[in-house]
C-alpha cells in the first residue's frame, strides 16, 4: 500500500473517532437546517431577514454568565458576530459550550436603542474590552439584531463518551 494511502486511511480513522466522541446538546424545537443562512449574508442585510425564520451556525464566544440566557455566535466574517437571546429559564446554555459549534433556528429581531441605551451599551462594552470611553462621542442611537431561537443544537466536542 502506498505511503500517501496510508496517512489518508490514518487521517480518516481519526476523523471518525472525533465525529464519535462529539455530543450534540438540543434545546427546544429541531433545528431547520434546510433554512441554514450565514450570519455575514444576514448581517449584510438584516431588515430582510426580520419576517420568517432563518438559521445560522457558529462558533460560540460568548454565553450569559449569570442564566444561560444567551449566546453570541461568531460569524464566518472576522469580527462580526450575532447573539441569539431567549427569555430567562426557557433554554440554559452551558457556560461549557464556548468554543463549540452551534445551530439555531429562530427569528431575527431589530431593536432600536435610545441614545442613553445606546450609550450605557458602548460603555459596558468599553469596560469589558478595558478600553477607555467617552459617552460625549456617541451622538446617535444604535440599532441591535439579535435572533430569537425556537431551536438550538449545540455540537460539543469536548464531551467524552
Amino acid at each position: 500500500m502506498p505511503f500517501f494511502t496510508k496517512i489518508t486511511l490514518v487521517v480518516a480513522l481519526m476523523l471518525v473517532q472525533v465525529q464519535a466522541l462529539a455530543k450534540t446538546l438540543t434545546f427546544g424545537e429541531e433545528v431547520d437546517s434546510d433554512k441554514l443562512i450565514k450570519i455575514s449574508t444576514v448581517m449584510a442585510n438584516p431588515d430582510s431577514y426580520l419576517s420568517s425564520p432563518i438559521t445560522i451556525e457558529g462558533t460560540i464566544v460568548g454565553v450569559c454568565e449569570k442564566r444561560g440566557c444567551w449566546m453570541t455566535l461568531a460569524s464566518d466574517k472576522r469580527f462580526q458576530n450575532l447573539r441569539i437571546k431567549v427569555e430567562d429559564g426557557h433554554m440554559v446554555f452551558p457556560m461549557t459550550a464556548k468554543g463549540n459549534k452551534a445551530l439555531a433556528t429562530g427569528k431575527l429581531e431589530k431593536i432600536e436603542l435610545s441614545l442613553d441605551q445606546t450609550k450605557r451599551l458602548l460603555a459596558h462594552r468599553a469596560q469589558k474590552a478595558g478600553k477607555d470611553f467617552n459617552p460625549d462621542s456617541v451622538t446617535e442611537p444604535n440599532v441591535v439584531y439579535q435572533l430569537s431561537p425556537t431551536g438550538v443544537e449545540i455540537i460539543d466536542n469536548n464531551v467524552e463518551k
